[in-house]
């Protein structure tokens, strides 16, 4: 089966930090996938890497099969990305900025009209459509970034921290996309410090520290005798006991 994400011993130096280590990942058709770690564990760094957004030092990134350092626009034709911060033009009206994707992406007027009408239903932002971005909530925002993320339909959905900010209605919905999307043959590939909805939504999960992945395997076999809680703390313990003896 053809891999849709692969990374290749990535390597992403800052000045003299190594944000991201020698990280190898693959991710199939249908996987959800999802990233674990601390803050400044490398998960930001790891997926603005795939996305192109960032360069890196070493390594391979390839996009269904593309190289996202070679064939950028290729890649990012059929992936989309949701930051952890919604950064988003406030001076346009949230039906604006949507037009303004799909225009884009060269969506045709009816079926942007249906996407936006779909996902806007969905996710309860009819209301906002017409109001401008400067006056949104954080979780409004959000919501308008996740459905302009998925209105031109991408094979891959790369998100960061997506639930933060979300009302409990709007995160069940998003999660319902992410694995409607995965059911379709697409891939979503996230970062997330909320564990229990990561144990439960995932396929397979790796656990970033300090750049590197410490553990990876398929959701239900790691914790099949324990939770992921127990397995991250574990590992994050482990890392705190060897800091202390390195400093000593």
């Amino acid at each position: 089966m053809n891999k849709m994400i692969t990374i290749h011993h990535l390597k992403k130096i800052y000045i003299e930090t190594i944000a991201v280590n020698d990280i190898s990942i693959h991710v199939s058709p249908g996987e959800v996938y999802g990233l674990v770690g601390a803050n400044g564990a490398g998960k930001t760094t790891l997926i603005k890497s795939c996305c192109g957004l960032i360069s890196f030092d070493s390594g391979e990134i390839l996009i269904d099969g593309n190289s996202i350092m070679d064939e950028p626009i290729e890649c990012k034709k059929i992936m989309a990305y949701i930051p952890d911060e919604p950064e988003v033009y406030p001076y346009l009206t949230g039906y604006e900025f949507l037009s303004f994707v799909a225009d884009m992406y060269q969506i045709s007027k009816k079926d942007r009209k249906e996407r936006i009408n779909f996902y806007s239903s969905r996710l309860g932002m009819n209301q906002y459509l017409d109001k401008m971005i400067g006056s949104y909530s954080h979780g409004t925002k959000q919501k308008l970034v996740i459905i302009s993320a998925f209105i031109h339909n991408p094979k891959i959905v790369f998100m960061d921290e997506p639930f933060v900010g979300l009302d409990p209605q709007a995160t069940f919905v998003v999660k319902q996309m992410m694995r409607e999307k995965c059911d379709e043959g697409g891939v979503v590939f996230f970062s997330s410090h909320v564990l229990e909805v990561v144990e439960k939504l995932c396929d397979r999960i790796g656990i970033i520290q300090k750049g590197q992945i410490v553990k990876e395997g398929v959701v239900k076999d790691m914790v099949e005798n324990t939770s992921l809680e127990a397995i991250f703390l574990n590992l994050e313990g482990q890392n705190a006991d060897i800091s202390s003896e390195n400093e000593n």
